[in-house]
């Protein structure tokens, strides 16, 4: 080769190669484009408004690309919207999933004192983009409505259940074959304890399907439950799900409450001493007896009347069954005439004195599914403390008139 033609052939190779170079400069903002997002989950903590005891959480997707977080939200609602209330009523409320930035969703929880927290998730590129698309089809008009349950299918399950579908099952793999023994009950009356009125209706409301114990998948239904199930959950290699964590918010308002199962002697003792003030009374002072029964009665067949009808014409699983319909029984309506009559200074008739015990009688069966442990509801704190009531009232008034 003559030295002419190897300095053409020298440059034309130098030339190739630097074409070659600035191509490759030219690749990574593509690669960077199709980088896979990274995927986080944010709990927030309890509030103040009853439907906020519970927590909240939602999945946060960052573009590696521009650093912004889309926060994808299960847990909106209108309660302005047409026919809410009735459907609330019958356990068939439709909840929606809002995709919106991180900083805008967190805004309402920094105003009111609700923490948050995020845990970020080491899941494989394909994984990420998948759950990336999937949430951002999910949260179409079109799709993103759908059936609200309080512990089957709320905020928390569905985005237990996003993650899961993107780990291929690893998750519920991890958490479905463990239980803490704890149940939709005392889960519920842990985070209700801060209100009295809150707590008092899901003990009384809640039947047997309540009281099964539940798994850690389960217990997912609960926002910082389900953040505890996915710090102890690891990949099919052994690698941490959780990569890090970092607090967002701090939490300003009260923590969640530790919740403790209500102790049977003290409303056995609080029911005995209503029976034996019943019992006292009813020989000396009928028709101020008969007041405080007729409020007593009230209030037994409202709340019965509620427990059947939830029971009934419902899809509110978790009321059904209720063994509490034994000891706040609806048949008390056809108590108050007899009241009514005894304030007025007459006799009370048979009738009356007979439906007496069959309420009592009533209430004395609340006892025997307890004491099987068939599909038992953890209602012996009211029996406790009704039954005596009942069977005092039962025999309360003298059958001749005062």
């Amino acid at each position: 080769m003559r030295p002419a033609d190897a300095v053409r052939w020298l440059a034309g190779l130098l030339l190739a190669l630097a074409a070659g170079i600035a191509h490759a400069q030219a690749v990574p903002p593509a690669t960077t484009a199709a980088a896979a997002p990274r995927i986080g989950v944010v709990t927030m903590g309890p509030g103040e408004i009853f439907w906020e005891r519970f927590g909240h959480d939602a999945i946060v997707v960052e573009d590696p690309a521009t650093g912004a977080r889309t926060n994808y939200n299960f847990g909106f609602f209108d309660l302005e919207e047409a026919g809410f209330l009735g459907r609330f009523v019958q356990g068939r409320m439709q909840y929606m999933l809002v995709a919106l930035p991180l900083e805008q969703d967190l805004a309402y929880y920094r105003d009111v004192g609700r923490g948050a927290a995020v845990q970020w998730l080491d899941l494989d590129p394909a994984q990420a983009r998948q759950l990336a698309a999937d949430l951002a089809e999910n949260a179409r008009p079109e799709n993103a409505r759908y059936r609200y349950d309080y512990y089957t299918d709320n905020c928390a399950t569905r985005v237990r259940d996003a993650l899961d579908r993107a780990l291929g099952g690893q998750l519920q793999r991890t958490l479905v074959g463990r239980s803490s023994g704890d149940t939709w009950r005392s889960e519920s009356l842990r985070l209700a304890s801060p209100a009295p009125w809150m707590w008092l209706a899901f003990d009384i409301g809640l039947g047997p399907r309540a009281d099964r114990p539940l798994s850690r998948w389960q217990l997912g239904f609960i926002p910082s439950r389900l953040a505890e199930g996915l710090r102890e959950t690891r990949r099919a290699d052994g690698r941490p799900l959780v990569a890090s964590e970092a607090v967002l918010l701090p939490q300003r308002l009260p923590p969640e409450p530790v919740g403790s199962a209500p102790r049977i002697w003290p409303w056995w003792l609080v029911g005995m001493a209503i029976a034996g003030l019943v019992l006292w009374a009813g020989g000396r002072h009928p028709r101020a007896l008969a007041a405080a029964a007729g409020m007593f009665w009230l209030a037994c067949a409202v709340l019965g009347s509620v427990l059947a009808l939830g029971w009934a014409s419902t899809d509110h699983q978790a009321m059904w069954a209720n063994r509490n319909l034994l000891l706040f029984n609806p048949l008390a309506w056809l108590l108050l005439p007899g009241a009514w009559s005894i304030l007025r200074g007459r006799t009370p008739s048979a009738r009356f004195r007979a439906l007496l015990v069959v309420l009592a009688v009533l209430a004395a069966l609340a006892c025997l599914p307890l004491w099987l442990q068939a599909l038992p509801q953890r209602n012996g704190h009211w029996i406790a403390l009704l039954l005596p009531i009942h069977a005092a009232l039962a025999r309360a008034w003298p059958r001749r008139a005062p």
